[in-house]
């Protein structure tokens, strides 16, 4: 079975923990010309070497997105993007802009087509074909339609620049925008800030007031944030997915911290794989269920792709997550030979039993519980802030890695 599981990194850690959880391929932005410009810290032209060197050293694809609304003065920007891409043979650009398209095929560059094409055909599909091996449908679609565009795409034997059948990628976990394939207007409205050119505010994700014009009378919609939509999860039907013909699942958030990257990719990895072997069941889909809800998240529901009518929406603000890091201490040495890391407390205590991760822009992500703890004095069953202390790890940290406990949300 071969599904590619893509990954998002909105920095070092990110990146190194969607390698480290086993994922095929990873997506990220560089600069402004991307849809989470604002949201994440974004890498620079400079990082696309480093990019690279990573992918190739861990033999993972690297795909840049360069998907945002594009304006004449965005040109000479975009050409620069996407020819230093070429340049460090990072591996494609997701791109939803024909002007895109248009260099890369002419610089020789290969192009995924961004769900902000809202591709929803097969007919649309055989358009771009020229331009791309890969296609990313609308969110929007069922599994029926998706189904529906692959038999067509090989039935009428639709290939893309490589030669190779063009290939379907969908959306299998993270947020979803109230808006069809994320094309929302209502931050650009509000507070001049285009969602389409990577800057949305998400002002879809607060509570709102509705009022009586007739007298005035104001009445809070407190059952639920009528606008912000709870989380994608796909992951109790990913079988079905595959045998609808996509061969790429995408997992959003590039936003996102470490944790939620490496805990998402590591269990969409287990469910993949677990199809192959014969261990894809409902006790595992149950396990991958309550792994997923430990990090953020605003409630799951299964999106359009079961045939559902309208969207289930979060009942509240911020994350559901079942539990929360809280920063403890700065990574300063590890001892290979013992196999110790040695930290500097610089906020919350640690004890013995406590669950830790540690985080890293090399290291990427490190999960373990505290079964000792050393001062230079001897063991103890706690520290606090202001005391340098070992802990045994099973991998290498570096200088200036963060250290988290886990606690209950």
């Amino acid at each position: 079975m071969n599904v590619e599981l893509m990954s998002p990194a909105g920095s070092y850690e990110a990146l190194m923990s969607a390698i480290k959880a086993g994922c095929n391929s990873v997506y990220f932005g560089i600069e402004q010309l991307n849809m989470r410009a604002r949201s994440s810290n974004n890498f620079t032209l400079s990082d696309l070497k480093k990019i690279a060197s990573i992918g190739k050293e861990h033999q993972v694809k690297m795909y840049l997105t360069l998907n945002t609304i594009l304006y004449q003065h965005d040109m000479n920007l975009m050409r620069t993007i996407v020819q230093a891409a070429k340049d460090e043979r990072i591996n494609a650009v997701i791109a939803s802009d024909f002007a895109v398209m248009q260099f890369a095929k002419s610089i020789g560059m290969p192009v995924h087509i961004s769900t902000q094409a809202n591709v929803t055909n097969v007919e649309t599909i055989a358009f771009f074909a020229p331009f791309a091996d890969v296609v990313v449908l609308s969110r929007e679609l069922s599994l029926k339609q998706v189904a529906e565009i692959s038999r067509e795409i090989k039935r009428q034997q639709i290939t893309g620049p490589s030669g190779e059948l063009v290939r379907l990628e969908i959306f299998a976990h993270g947020a979803l925008c109230m808006a069809v394939s994320g094309k929302c207007y209502l931050s650009l409205h509000s507070h001049f800030a285009s969602a389409n050119r990577g800057a949305c505010i998400q002002n879809c994700r607060h509570s709102y007031m509705v009022t009586d014009k007739e007298d005035g009378t104001e009445y809070e919609l407190d059952n639920e944030y009528i606008m912000s939509a709870q989380d994608l999860c796909t992951i109790d039907f990913i079988d079905q997915i595959i045998e609808a013909g996509v061969s790429v699942l995408k997992i959003e958030g590039r936003g996102r911290a470490s944790d939620y990257v490496f805990t998402t990719t590591q269990c969409y990895r287990e469910a993949i794989d677990g199809l192959s072997s014969g261990t894809y069941n409902g006790e595992a889909i149950e396990n991958w269920k309550q792994r997923l809800s430990t990090v953020f998240n605003r409630g799951f529901w299964d999106g359009y792709y079961l045939g559902r009518k309208m969207g289930e929406w979060s009942k509240v603000p911020g994350s559901e997550a079942t539990q929360k890091k809280l920063y403890v201490a700065k990574g300063l040495h590890y001892y290979d030979k013992i196999g110790v890391a040695e930290f500097d407390c610089e906020a919350y205590g640690l004890k013995v039993g406590d669950k830790v991760i540690v985080t890293g822009p090399t290291t990427g992500y490190i999960e373990s519980q505290v079964k000792s703890i050393h001062l230079e004095s001897g063991a103890v069953n706690e520290i606090q802030k202001g005391q340098t202390f070992t802990i045994p790890l099973p991998e290498k940290i570096r200088a200036s890695d963060k250290l988290y406990k886990i606690v209950p949300a």
